[in-house]
């Protein structure tokens, strides 16, 4: 039983974040590789090829993991200051 909402018992409902999330479905026609790591692509090449650095991850050791997330993050930064820059 919720003690905060005790009308709502929501103790045993699970959250399967895949389904609350949604997908978009890519463009028919579309050629962009799926990334790696079963994600769907973004539509956008450079950021496909960004996060396929993602699929490095799985097995790599641990404490390599921050690395990998820091030089994901930080191209995905440089791709979004490319955008900004070229916005009125």
């Amino acid at each position: 039983m919720n003690n905060e909402y005790p009308d709502q018992d929501i103790d045993h409902q699970g959250q399967d974040p895949d389904t609350e999330r949604g997908t978009v479905p890519a463009p028919p026609g579309a050629e962009t590789p799926r990334p790696q790591g079963g994600l769907p692509p973004t539509g956008d090449d450079q950021v496909d090829a960004v996060v396929a650095g993602l699929g490095r991850l799985p097995g790599a050791p641990v404490e390599e993991h921050v690395a990998v997330l820091e030089e994901v993050h930080g191209q995905l930064r440089d791709i979004l200051g490319e955008l900004n820059e070229g916005a009125p």
